[in-house]
């Protein structure tokens, strides 16, 4: 099977996906695409745009959760450190929904248009976090609506950005703009950082097709060098399909 042009990159909160995803970004302009930034879409229109409002587009970068309709509502409110606490089952149909949405109304089309499509976060990180927060088994999560989607339409490419926990606390204490997530925590992000790193995800992405690299990005390595390794990689990866 031909691998298609989907990258999605995952990690620990800080770990650097977004300047991997920036990097992608910068390297389709580079080349000329004409490239659809579906975040910032969302937040202006509110909406995600209909299928056909993708076609002239040569690449869609993309984040999850989204930035309208559910997406929204897990951003400022389910995974909000308030004093309202929603389940993780609550908060994996949440991501579920959303990513069905995501994936019918953008991300099916464009793969199968052969567009480019670099997305932050995914599937993966269902997978990695609400176990963690709650005992929920991987089967319970794999069979709802969206996420059986993602796996069918699984990234071609799969990063994962690798640093020390201890390093992405630091780094997320020096962030001007706060999350104010419930899972900024140490002891969260060493029990994720296990999951992130295992065999079983890796292989369950193996068995659905996708490429699985995982990218270092700890410290002393600067922003600069890990979009540098990054393009290198995706490159690599475009030259062999």
């Amino acid at each position: 099977m031909t691998k298609n042009s989907f990258v999605m990159v995952d990690g620990l909160d800080g770990s650097g996906k977004g300047t991997v995803v920036d990097a992608l970004q910068k390297w389709a302009e580079m080349k000329g695409m004409k490239l659809l930034d579906l975040r910032l879409y969302c937040r202006e229109k509110g909406a995600f745009p209909e299928p056909w409002e993708i076609e002239d587009y040569d690449a869609v970068v993309s984040a999850e959760p989204t930035f309208c309709f559910v997406g929204k509502a897990i951003r400022e409110e389910l995974i909000r450190t308030t004093d309202r606490k929603y389940s993780a089952m609550s908060l994996a149909h949440a991501f579920a929904l959303d990513r069905e949405i995501l994936y019918k109304r953008v991300l099916i089309p464009a793969i199968k248009a052969g567009k480019y499509v670099f997305q932050e976060r995914g599937i993966s990180s269902s997978l990695v976090y609400q176990p963690v927060q709650e005992r929920i088994q991987l089967s319970e999560l794999l069979r709802l609506a969206g996420n059986k989607t993602a796996m069918q339409f699984a990234p071609g490419l799969f990063i994962v950005a690798t640093v020390k926990p201890e390093t992405v606390i630091r780094r997320l204490g020096t962030r001007q703009k706060k999350d104010y997530s419930i899972f900024d925590n140490l002891e969260f992000q060493r029990n994720i950082d296990s999951r992130f790193r295992s065999d079983w995800l890796r292989q369950l992405f193996e068995q659905h097709g996708s490429k699985v690299i995982y990218l270092d990005t700890d410290e002393p390595k600067t922003a600069e060098d890990t979009q540098k390794e990054a393009v290198k990689l995706f490159e690599e990866f475009i030259a062999q399909k």
